[in-house]
């Protein structure tokens, strides 16, 4: 037994391995991104990555050697092959990385490469059993090639979603991106990838968060960034992670609507249902994904299906007496309060005690812009740049901005969130002024204020946000509010948080 690594090529390679096991989007791996560049500031993760050549060259520098020591017969130590196989692993991903990218951006395309046989899948064989096999010595302890194709290609996916469908740089949302990366490979990513990639299928993931924060964009995220397996023999992965994504509004539909799409039905099983049908439910593959936004919305006959299909993965057609089995994953979200809702005997604890192992929070836009003030001019640049193009988004930015300032004001609530900050866009663009409907809002929140007094539903923490919020919505000020209510900031600032 030897030492593999020198003193300093060990710190590169710890370094390395932080780059290839650590969450892309926590402080450890910026740290380690700042001292593997010898720069002062992190770039960021990416798919593509703005320094990949350098990246190889250095890791290169580092393997090549130890591959040659271990080559000739050298047996290091299990922490120095555990590094060595990390560097190895990221090697062979930026290597590969290009040709994977071009995978993913052909999928939402629907473009013939994204279904197409893997060509270079025996290279990617070959050069994988280079670089790893003198570390094991027997083939049969390594990973699948095809297995280790399909870990890389998700991480791929999974930077490319996350990135450009979490839009932000405040805390709230460096914070959120990070989650996003646990839901997906949890917090150990040696152990994902060896067998938990296995079992997430049936862990389902909640959403909460107020409206229009960004669920939906979340659990895009997640679906599009599923494991999907590589077929060695035809050599092609077996899901299109876009194409097996299915978003279902739940509060959009009747009770009887909501079981036909969810679980499909026989033909003559009601009133219209003139065909067998297959519900979303039995069409998702595995590496697929149903989105049930707005779950707190369901009747609790739909609720006690549901929990049979997280506990047992096995559902029936209406029907039918049948069970078929549900082989992707769940991704659930809701803006009610899930506790209170429980606690009014209007959702089952048993339910959400199987939807809570894998729970995110997306922040309110408010929230965003407190911590970091100059969000909302890249918020609204990113907007614009989707409704009118590159070219002309900074002119309409400049022009929404001062929209907001003039109409606004910089303490305006934003309470519709980002859902509102894009109807402000396009707003301006096309009227060239935004007026919200806080006035109108307020009255229906008063006057669901004013019925839930008068059943005597409420409690008394419920009455004071709630007070709070049709405040708040008219003054557009914490201070004000404050002054109106008698209040303290503080106070006034926790009742506002969803």
């Amino acid at each position: 037994m030897g030492d593999l690594f020198s003193r300093s090529e060990l710190r590169v390679a710890r370094r390395i391995s932080t780059l290839a096991l650590a969450n892309p989007f926590g402080p450890e791996w910026e740290a380690a991104e700042r001292e593997f560049r010898g720069s002062a500031r992190a770039t960021g993760p990416d798919a593509g990555g703005v320094n990949r050549q350098e990246d190889a060259r250095r890791a290169e520098a580092l393997v090549r050697p130890a591959l040659d020591s271990l080559k000739s017969g050298l047996r290091p130590s299990e922490e120095q092959r555990e590094l060595y196989e990390s560097a190895a692993l990221f090697l062979l991903y930026l290597r590969f990385v290009p040709r994977l990218l071009r995978l993913v951006e052909a999928s939402p395309k629907g473009d013939a490469a994204a279904t197409q046989p893997v060509a270079w899948f025996p290279q990617f064989v070959a050069e994988a059993h280079e670089l790893l096999l003198p570390a094991r010595g027997n083939v049969l302890t390594l990973l699948p090639p095809e297995h280790l194709l399909a870990s890389l290609y998700q991480i791929v996916r999974a930077l490319h979603s996350i990135n450009g469908l979490i839009v932000g740089s405040s805390p709230s949302v460096a914070r959120l991106r990070a989650a996003i990366w646990q839901s997906i490979f949890t917090v150990d990513l040696r152990r994902y990838r060896r067998t938990a990639y296995r079992s997430l299928d049936d862990v389902p993931t909640l959403i909460t968060g107020p409206s229009g924060s960004g669920k939906e964009l979340v659990a895009r995220a997640i679906g599009y960034a599923r494991y999907v397996p590589l077929d060695r023999g035809t050599k092609r992965f077996t899901v299109l992670p876009r194409q097996a994504f299915h978003a279902l509004n739940l509060s959009a539909l009747s009770p009887t609507l909501i079981e036909s799409e969810l679980f499909g039905h026989r033909r003559g099983a009601f009133t219209g249902a003139t065909e067998d049908r297959a519900g979303w439910l039995e069409s998702c593959p595995a590496g697929g994904a149903v989105f049930l936004d707005e779950i707190g919305d369901i009747s609790a006959d739909i609720q006690v299906k549901l929990l049979r299909v997280i506990e047992s993965r096995t559902f029936q057609r209406l029907g039918e007496t049948k069970p078929r089995q549900f082989l992707g994953k769940i991704v659930a979200a809701t803006n009610r309060d899930l506790g209170r809702e429980m606690r009014a005997g209007r959702f089952r604890e048993d339910l959400y005690y199987r939807l809570c192992a894998d729970m995110l929070t997306t922040p309110a836009l408010i929230d965003c812009l407190r911590e970091s003030p100059g969000e909302l001019r890249a918020l609204l640049l990113h907007v614009a740049a989707r409704t009118v193009g590159e070219a002309e988004a900074p002119e309409l930015t400049a022009q929404v901005e001062g929209v907001v300032r003039a109409s606004l004001g910089e303490s305006y609530p934003w309470p519709g969130n980002f859902r509102e900050l894009e109807q402000c866009v396009r707003n301006v663009l096309i009227h060239g002024d935004y007026r919200p409907a806080a006035a109108a809002s307020g009255e229906n929140e008063s006057g669901d204020l004013e019925r839930g007094m008068r059943a005597g539903t409420m409690t008394a923490d419920e009455l004071l946000r709630r007070y709070v919020r049709i405040v708040y919505d008219q003054t557009g000020n914490l201070v004000e509010t404050a002054r109106r209510l008698d209040l303290d900031r503080r106070t006034v600032r926790a009742k506002l948080r969803p």
